[in-house]
């Protein structure tokens, strides 16, 4: 059918499976929030709402910026605008309407959202806009993504508090160091091209390294957070279990073998989930 195959392409190119990265910690964000606050079915519906148009947005601006290079690409050439299967007026539509979706999301939420909207796509934007101008692309990105459970906390009516400053740490340490490793696969077009990232500037061996400190602040954020929030010995447990996973990720990739970058980066979907669902039931179960 026409309108499955056209949802297919759309899906595809906002690469709508990769939601499971942000959502859930912006979902922890507000879980943690609902222990002083209450909360809402509705409300939870309007943060996933908000959650999804701003990483569509995110998505749709960044293959826009990149169609060239995506084309010269070998890895990326098939994106859907370089191959044609979507053009560049249909994606910045898409990229207008989805913006605009956020910022009427964020207004149903609160005034603040409504406030903070504008800030928060531009700090998604600039991550596609980065590699033009300096090596520390992955750290925008990790910064883009803290956003989520910074958002998810304050769509929630939380107060001032560390624990979405140490959630929004854990997450950036996370999606920035995973991030470093997927840019490995790029370095050769990216010095060819002029892009700019952290394995350009330091090459792989380093990166790698890099990479590994970023997700050793992620699992010292999560424990911290565990503490500073009360929580328990079934959160702990599910630290545990992501800085396992995080482990067995970083195992599959070394400087003189990145054939398995593709299933490490894949890997982190589940990260989140798991995240969610131990913090879920450390609050509302043990």
């Amino acid at each position: 059918m026409p309108f499955l195959s056209r949802l297919r392409t759309y899906l595809a190119f906002v690469r709508f499976s990769h939601t499971v990265f942000a959502l859930p910690f912006a979902l922890v964000g507000a879980l943690l929030a609902s222990r002083t606050v209450a909360m809402t079915w509705g409300r939870v519906g309007w943060i996933v709402a908000a959650m999804v148009a701003a990483r569509s947005a995110a998505m749709a601006f960044n293959r826009l910026v990149d169609a060239h290079y995506d084309a010269l690409n070998p890895r990326t050439a098939q994106r859907e605008i370089p191959r044609g299967a979507m053009s560049r007026l249909e994606a910045s539509i898409f990229l207008v309407v989805s913006s605009v979706a956020f910022v009427v999301v964020c207004g149903r939420i609160s005034t603040l959202c409504l406030a903070l909207a504008p800030v928060a796509l531009a700090i998604v934007f600039w991550y596609s806009l980065a590699k033009r101008f300096t090596w520390a692309t992955q750290f925008f990105l990790g910064l883009a993504m803290a956003v989520a459970p910074v958002g998810g906390w304050i769509a929630s009516g939380g107060g001032m508090s560390w624990q979405p400053v140490l959630l929004g740490l854990a997450i950036g340490t996370w999606v920035g160091g995973f991030d470093v490793l997927y840019a490995c696969q790029d370095l050769e077009f990216d010095r060819a091209h002029g892009l700019r990232s952290i394995p350009v500037r330091f090459g792989v061996a380093t990166s790698i390294a890099i990479s590994r400190a970023l997700h050793v602040v992620t699992i010292a954020s999560l424990i911290i957070l565990g503490i500073v929030a009360g929580l328990g010995a079934v959160y702990q447990g599910g630290v545990a279990l992501v800085a396992a996973l995080l482990v067995f990720e970083q195992s599959l990739v070394s400087a003189t073998d990145l054939s398995q970058v593709k299933r490490a980066f894949d890997m982190n979907g589940w990260v989140g989930l798991l995240y969610l669902a131990t913090t879920g039931l450390s609050i509302y179960v043990s």
